[in-house]
Protein backbone atom coordinates (compact mmCIF):
# COMPACT_ATOMS: atom_id res chain seq x y z
CA UNK A 1 0.00 0.00 0.00
CA UNK A 2 0.93 3.66 -0.14
CA UNK A 3 3.00 3.90 3.03
CA UNK A 4 3.74 2.17 6.30
CA UNK A 5 2.93 2.64 9.98
CA UNK A 6 5.27 1.43 12.72
CA UNK A 7 3.77 1.61 16.21
CA UNK A 8 6.05 2.40 19.19
CA UNK A 9 6.47 -1.29 20.05
CA UNK A 10 7.97 -1.80 16.61
CA UNK A 11 10.36 1.11 17.08
CA UNK A 12 11.50 -0.47 20.36
CA UNK A 13 12.22 -3.69 18.45
CA UNK A 14 14.33 -1.69 15.99
CA UNK A 15 16.33 -0.41 18.96
CA UNK A 16 16.82 -4.00 20.24
CA UNK A 17 18.15 -4.94 16.81
CA UNK A 18 20.38 -1.87 16.50
CA UNK A 19 18.40 -0.69 13.48
CA UNK A 20 16.69 2.43 14.80
CA UNK A 21 18.71 4.65 12.47
CA UNK A 22 16.94 3.03 9.52
CA UNK A 23 14.00 5.41 10.08
CA UNK A 24 16.39 8.38 9.80
CA UNK A 25 16.92 10.30 6.55
CA UNK A 26 13.68 8.98 4.94
CA UNK A 27 11.40 11.85 6.00
CA UNK A 28 9.66 9.55 8.50
CA UNK A 29 7.05 11.21 10.70
CA UNK A 30 6.71 10.78 14.46
CA UNK A 31 3.37 9.28 15.49
CA UNK A 32 2.15 9.81 19.06
CA UNK A 33 -1.36 8.43 18.64
CA UNK A 34 -4.64 8.96 16.82
CA UNK A 35 -7.62 11.26 17.07
CA UNK A 36 -10.92 9.39 16.78
CA UNK A 37 -13.92 11.08 15.17
CA UNK A 38 -17.52 9.89 15.37
CA UNK A 39 -20.87 11.68 15.06
CA UNK A 40 -19.32 15.12 15.39
CA UNK A 41 -17.32 14.21 18.51
CA UNK A 42 -13.58 13.55 18.82
CA UNK A 43 -11.19 11.97 21.29
CA UNK A 44 -7.39 11.84 21.40
CA UNK A 45 -5.90 8.40 21.98
CA UNK A 46 -2.17 8.61 22.77
CA UNK A 47 0.32 5.78 22.88
CA UNK A 48 1.42 5.10 26.51
CA UNK A 49 4.93 6.50 26.22
CA UNK A 50 5.39 8.13 29.64
CA UNK A 51 8.02 5.61 30.77
CA UNK A 52 10.17 5.93 27.66
CA UNK A 53 12.71 8.44 26.40
CA UNK A 54 11.46 11.23 24.16
CA UNK A 55 12.67 9.65 20.90
CA UNK A 56 10.44 6.60 21.41
CA UNK A 57 7.26 7.01 19.33
CA UNK A 58 5.57 5.49 16.34
CA UNK A 59 6.88 6.23 12.88
CA UNK A 60 5.10 6.55 9.54
CA UNK A 61 6.97 6.56 6.24
CA UNK A 62 7.31 5.25 2.69
CA UNK A 63 7.92 1.52 2.97
CA UNK A 64 10.40 1.37 0.09
CA UNK A 65 12.65 4.03 1.63
CA UNK A 66 12.75 2.09 4.91
CA UNK A 67 13.49 -1.23 3.19
CA UNK A 68 16.38 0.35 1.26
CA UNK A 69 17.83 1.62 4.54
CA UNK A 70 17.57 -1.89 6.02
CA UNK A 71 19.28 -3.39 2.96
CA UNK A 72 22.07 -0.83 3.12
CA UNK A 73 22.61 -1.63 6.80
CA UNK A 74 22.71 -5.37 6.17
CA UNK A 75 25.01 -5.01 3.16
CA UNK A 76 27.54 -3.17 5.33
CA UNK A 77 28.15 -6.32 7.41
CA UNK A 78 31.29 -8.25 6.40
CA UNK A 79 29.64 -11.67 6.74
CA UNK A 80 26.56 -10.90 4.60
CA UNK A 81 26.20 -11.05 0.83
CA UNK A 82 23.04 -9.92 -0.93
CA UNK A 83 21.47 -11.62 -3.93
CA UNK A 84 18.29 -10.13 -5.37
CA UNK A 85 15.69 -12.30 -7.04
CA UNK A 86 12.16 -13.68 -6.87
CA UNK A 87 11.86 -16.99 -5.05
CA UNK A 88 9.58 -19.38 -6.91
CA UNK A 89 9.77 -22.51 -4.76
CA UNK A 90 11.43 -24.28 -1.88
CA UNK A 91 13.86 -27.11 -2.59
CA UNK A 92 12.84 -30.10 -0.48
CA UNK A 93 14.57 -33.45 -0.09
CA UNK A 94 13.24 -36.23 2.12
CA UNK A 95 10.99 -33.82 4.01
CA UNK A 96 13.80 -31.32 4.68
CA UNK A 97 14.00 -27.91 3.01
CA UNK A 98 17.48 -27.51 1.53
CA UNK A 99 17.16 -24.07 -0.06
CA UNK A 100 15.21 -22.16 -2.69
CA UNK A 101 14.81 -21.84 -6.43
CA UNK A 102 14.62 -18.25 -7.68
CA UNK A 103 14.75 -16.02 -10.73
CA UNK A 104 17.34 -13.26 -10.84
CA UNK A 105 16.98 -9.87 -12.53
CA UNK A 106 17.95 -11.44 -15.87
CA UNK A 107 15.10 -13.98 -15.49
CA UNK A 108 17.56 -16.83 -15.04
CA UNK A 109 16.36 -19.69 -12.83
CA UNK A 110 18.94 -20.31 -10.10
CA UNK A 111 19.19 -22.24 -6.85
CA UNK A 112 20.53 -21.26 -3.45
CA UNK A 113 21.20 -23.81 -0.74
CA UNK A 114 21.13 -23.13 3.00
CA UNK A 115 20.77 -24.97 6.28
CA UNK A 116 17.87 -22.69 7.21
CA UNK A 117 15.55 -20.84 4.83
CA UNK A 118 13.48 -18.06 6.46
CA UNK A 119 10.27 -17.31 4.55
CA UNK A 120 9.30 -13.67 5.08
CA UNK A 121 7.62 -12.70 1.80
CA UNK A 122 4.50 -11.19 3.36
CA UNK A 123 0.78 -11.82 3.10
CA UNK A 124 1.00 -12.66 -0.61
CA UNK A 125 3.53 -15.42 0.06
CA UNK A 126 3.58 -18.15 -2.57
CA UNK A 127 5.60 -20.38 -0.23
CA UNK A 128 3.50 -20.51 2.94
CA UNK A 129 1.13 -23.14 1.53
CA UNK A 130 3.82 -25.83 1.90
CA UNK A 131 4.73 -24.76 5.45
CA UNK A 132 1.38 -24.21 7.17
CA UNK A 133 -2.35 -24.84 7.00
CA UNK A 134 -3.25 -22.04 4.59
CA UNK A 135 -6.77 -21.03 5.66
CA UNK A 136 -7.27 -17.36 4.78
CA UNK A 137 -10.31 -15.14 5.38
CA UNK A 138 -10.71 -11.78 3.63
CA UNK A 139 -13.43 -9.84 5.49
CA UNK A 140 -12.62 -6.56 3.76
CA UNK A 141 -10.19 -4.59 1.61
CA UNK A 142 -8.23 -1.43 2.33
CA UNK A 143 -8.35 1.17 -0.42
CA UNK A 144 -5.33 3.47 -0.11
CA UNK A 145 -4.12 6.66 -1.77
CA UNK A 146 -1.96 9.70 -0.98
CA UNK A 147 -3.17 13.23 -0.24
CA UNK A 148 -1.03 16.32 -0.71
CA UNK A 149 -1.42 20.05 0.04
CA UNK A 150 -3.14 19.50 3.38
CA UNK A 151 -2.41 18.93 7.07
CA UNK A 152 -3.99 16.80 9.75
CA UNK A 153 -5.69 18.71 12.60
CA UNK A 154 -3.19 17.62 15.28
CA UNK A 155 0.56 17.38 14.67
CA UNK A 156 2.04 13.90 15.17
CA UNK A 157 -1.43 12.36 15.41
CA UNK A 158 -3.20 10.33 12.77
CA UNK A 159 -6.96 10.52 12.37
CA UNK A 160 -9.52 7.71 12.38
CA UNK A 161 -13.07 8.50 11.29
CA UNK A 162 -15.51 5.89 12.57
CA UNK A 163 -18.02 6.33 9.77
CA UNK A 164 -20.66 4.19 8.09
CA UNK A 165 -20.19 2.05 6.09
CA UNK A 166 -16.41 2.13 6.50
CA UNK A 167 -13.77 3.48 8.90
CA UNK A 168 -11.33 5.94 7.31
CA UNK A 169 -7.72 6.24 8.50
CA UNK A 170 -5.38 9.18 7.80
CA UNK A 171 -1.70 9.23 8.74
CA UNK A 172 1.28 11.31 7.55
CA UNK A 173 3.92 9.34 5.64
CA UNK A 174 6.23 12.27 4.84
CA UNK A 175 6.42 15.99 5.54
CA UNK A 176 4.22 16.67 2.49
CA UNK A 177 2.01 13.57 2.16
CA UNK A 178 -0.87 11.99 4.06
CA UNK A 179 -1.95 8.41 3.46
CA UNK A 180 -5.67 7.72 3.45
CA UNK A 181 -6.97 4.17 3.88
CA UNK A 182 -10.65 3.28 3.55
CA UNK A 183 -11.97 -0.06 4.73
CA UNK A 184 -14.37 -1.56 2.15
CA UNK A 185 -16.32 -4.80 2.85
CA UNK A 186 -15.34 -7.69 0.59
CA UNK A 187 -18.77 -8.02 -0.99
CA UNK A 188 -18.81 -4.38 -2.09
CA UNK A 189 -15.44 -3.72 -3.73
CA UNK A 190 -15.95 -1.43 -6.76
CA UNK A 191 -13.58 -1.58 -9.73
CA UNK A 192 -10.72 0.90 -9.92
CA UNK A 193 -10.15 0.51 -13.65
CA UNK A 194 -13.63 1.58 -14.77
CA UNK A 195 -13.94 4.50 -12.34
CA UNK A 196 -16.44 2.87 -9.98
CA UNK A 197 -14.05 3.09 -7.03
CA UNK A 198 -13.44 6.82 -7.50
CA UNK A 199 -17.21 7.34 -7.71
CA UNK A 200 -17.76 5.27 -4.55
CA UNK A 201 -15.12 7.25 -2.65
CA UNK A 202 -16.56 10.57 -3.84
CA UNK A 203 -20.20 9.80 -3.05
CA UNK A 204 -20.02 7.43 -0.04
CA UNK A 205 -16.78 8.36 1.73
CA UNK A 206 -15.89 11.99 0.94
CA UNK A 207 -18.93 13.43 2.79
CA UNK A 208 -17.55 11.94 6.03
CA UNK A 209 -14.01 13.33 5.54
CA UNK A 210 -12.76 16.18 7.76
CA UNK A 211 -13.39 19.59 6.12
CA UNK A 212 -9.69 20.52 6.11
CA UNK A 213 -8.90 17.36 4.11
CA UNK A 214 -11.89 17.32 1.75
CA UNK A 215 -10.42 19.19 -1.25
CA UNK A 216 -7.19 17.16 -1.15
CA UNK A 217 -9.24 13.96 -0.79
CA UNK A 218 -11.21 14.73 -3.96
CA UNK A 219 -8.03 15.66 -5.85
CA UNK A 220 -6.33 12.44 -4.75
CA UNK A 221 -9.09 10.09 -5.91
CA UNK A 222 -9.22 11.84 -9.29
CA UNK A 223 -5.49 11.39 -9.88
CA UNK A 224 -4.87 8.51 -12.26
CA UNK A 225 -3.00 5.57 -10.77
CA UNK A 226 -3.19 6.93 -7.20
CA UNK A 227 -5.70 4.39 -5.82
CA UNK A 228 -4.38 1.05 -4.55
CA UNK A 229 -6.31 -1.89 -3.12
CA UNK A 230 -5.05 -4.60 -0.72
CA UNK A 231 -6.95 -7.39 1.03
CA UNK A 232 -7.30 -7.37 4.80
CA UNK A 233 -6.39 -10.99 5.36
CA UNK A 234 -7.11 -12.83 8.58
CA UNK A 235 -4.64 -15.71 8.77
CA UNK A 236 -4.12 -17.73 11.92
CA UNK A 237 -0.62 -18.93 12.77
CA UNK A 238 -1.00 -22.62 12.00
CA UNK A 239 2.43 -23.84 10.83
CA UNK A 240 3.45 -27.44 10.50
CA UNK A 241 7.03 -27.93 11.56
CA UNK A 242 9.26 -28.36 8.51
CA UNK A 243 12.98 -29.01 9.05
CA UNK A 244 15.12 -26.44 7.27
CA UNK A 245 12.48 -23.72 6.88
CA UNK A 246 10.67 -21.16 9.01
CA UNK A 247 7.80 -18.72 8.46
CA UNK A 248 7.82 -15.25 10.05
CA UNK A 249 5.84 -12.01 9.84
CA UNK A 250 2.79 -11.68 7.61
CA UNK A 251 3.78 -14.85 5.77
CA UNK A 252 2.99 -16.77 8.98
CA UNK A 253 -0.11 -14.93 10.12
CA UNK A 254 -1.86 -11.63 9.69
CA UNK A 255 -4.25 -9.40 11.57
CA UNK A 256 -6.45 -6.59 10.23
CA UNK A 257 -4.29 -3.79 8.80
CA UNK A 258 -6.15 -1.11 10.79
CA UNK A 259 -4.20 -2.26 13.87
CA UNK A 260 -0.94 -1.13 12.24
CA UNK A 261 0.79 -4.10 13.86
CA UNK A 262 2.17 -6.01 10.88
CA UNK A 263 5.69 -4.60 10.83
CA UNK A 264 5.93 -4.68 14.62
CA UNK A 265 5.07 -8.39 14.64
CA UNK A 266 7.68 -9.08 11.96
CA UNK A 267 10.38 -7.25 13.91
CA UNK A 268 9.36 -9.06 17.11
CA UNK A 269 9.72 -12.35 15.22
CA UNK A 270 13.27 -11.37 14.24
CA UNK A 271 14.17 -10.61 17.85
CA UNK A 272 12.79 -13.96 19.07
CA UNK A 273 14.60 -15.87 16.33
CA UNK A 274 17.86 -14.02 16.94
CA UNK A 275 17.80 -14.83 20.64
CA UNK A 276 16.96 -18.50 20.00
CA UNK A 277 19.67 -19.08 17.41
CA UNK A 278 22.39 -16.90 18.94
CA UNK A 279 23.97 -19.74 21.02
CA UNK A 280 24.24 -22.03 17.97
CA UNK A 281 27.36 -22.21 15.84
CA UNK A 282 26.17 -24.85 13.37
CA UNK A 283 22.77 -24.88 11.64
CA UNK A 284 23.41 -27.97 9.54
CA UNK A 285 21.76 -30.49 11.90
CA UNK A 286 18.12 -30.23 10.79
CA UNK A 287 16.70 -32.32 13.66
CA UNK A 288 18.42 -30.16 16.29
CA UNK A 289 17.38 -26.92 14.58
CA UNK A 290 13.80 -28.18 14.39
CA UNK A 291 13.58 -28.09 18.19
CA UNK A 292 14.51 -24.41 18.13
CA UNK A 293 12.04 -23.71 15.34
CA UNK A 294 9.30 -25.37 17.36
CA UNK A 295 10.25 -23.13 20.30
CA UNK A 296 9.98 -20.10 18.03
CA UNK A 297 6.43 -20.94 17.00
CA UNK A 298 5.51 -21.45 20.66
CA UNK A 299 7.13 -18.23 21.93
CA UNK A 300 5.66 -15.95 19.27
CA UNK A 301 2.02 -16.89 20.03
Amino acid sequence: MAGESLIPGGYLKLIELGLEDCVDEIDAQRLLGYTLYKDGKKAHVSFPLEKFQSHVAGRTFHNGRFVQRLRKKVASLHNVSLEQGTVTSLIEENGIVKGVQYKNESDQVLTAYASLSIVCDGCFSNLRRSLCYPKVDIPSYFVGFILTNCNLPTKNYGAIILAHPSPIVFSPISSTEIRCMVNVPSEKVPSVSNGEMACYLKTQVAPKVLPELYDSFISAIQKKGNIRIAPNKIMAAAPHLTPGALLIGDALNMRHAITGGGMTVALADVVILRDLLRPLHDLSDASTISKYLESFYTLRK
